[in-house]
Parts: structure tokens; sequence; C-alpha cells
């Protein structure tokens, strides 16, 4: 399974990392095909270390409305460039804010910390280029 991050900066294509992550995918998957992402912007960028969105609220401070828990123990939970993660404000605590991750520089503290549950194969030129309040314009999952 996979999906198109449709932004203002270009598309990205994510492949999921289902065996690994299948709660948050599932989460994700959901999420995005109710529109929940769409229109929604990356409210936080940090050079060299993450581009983050699925804040409803633009704040950082938004969520769904609930919390899923974190998947740490699959083969995948390295956070290299193009790899996407959930944020969270303590274990189990995730919702809909996910990051994406510019390189490996500055990323290797959040392994087995976060959930990966996906990274980019097509479109990580677009991770360089998105700014803070850059939207996702439309997240489209392909099965």
């Amino acid at each position: 399974m996979q999906a198109i991050i449709r932004t203002n900066k270009g598309d990205m294509t994510v492949d999921f990392f289902e065996k690994d992550a299948p709660l948050t995918v599932a989460n994700f998957v959901k999420l995005a095909k109710s529109g929940y992402y769409d229109g929604l912007t990356f409210h936080r960028v940090i050079e060299d270390f993450v581009i983050q969105g699925g804040c409803p609220d633009g704040t950082g401070a938004g969520g769904p409305g609930y919390s899923i828990p974190c998947e740490l123990t699959g083969n995948n939970q390295y956070h290299d460039r193009g790899v996407l993660s959930m944020a969270h404000r303590g274990p189990n605590t995730g919702g809909s804010q996910f990051f994406i991750c510019h390189s490996r520089n500055n990323t290797s503290h959040l392994d087995r910390k976060h959930t990966c549950f996906g990274k980019v194969v097509n479109g990580l030129e677009v991770i360089d280029l998105i700014k803070q309040g850059d939207v996702m314009n439309k997240v489209e999952v392909i099965v």
C-alpha cells in the first residue's frame, strides 16, 4: 500500500511499513481516506532534521481526539532520510501528527522511540523544498 502526499512544492510517494507498524499505518490511512490531512500545513520544519504536519490547528498541539500505541519492535524502526514517523508527546500518545526525516544526521535518537511507519520512495527532493506553513493539498491512499 502507498500514499501520495500532494503539496504545493510537489508530490511525495510513500511506501508503508505495514508489517512493522500495522496499527499506525491503519490509523494514517483512515485519516487520509477521510480527508483529515487535506489542507493542513507543515507546522514544524527544522533544517537537516524533520518536516512535521498533521496538526488540525497548525500549532503542533492538536490531534484527532484519540491516541494510538507506539509500535517500536519492527525491523524498519530507523529514522533515515525520507522516513515517516509518528510524532507524540510521550509514549503511546500519537494520533495524527507525523514527521518526515531530512536525513540520518540528527535522527538516531528517535529510533525505537517514535514509530516509523513508511518511507518516501519518490519525490525525496520535495522534503528539502518544504517550508513552515506549506500545505498538504491532498493525501491519497493507493491500495
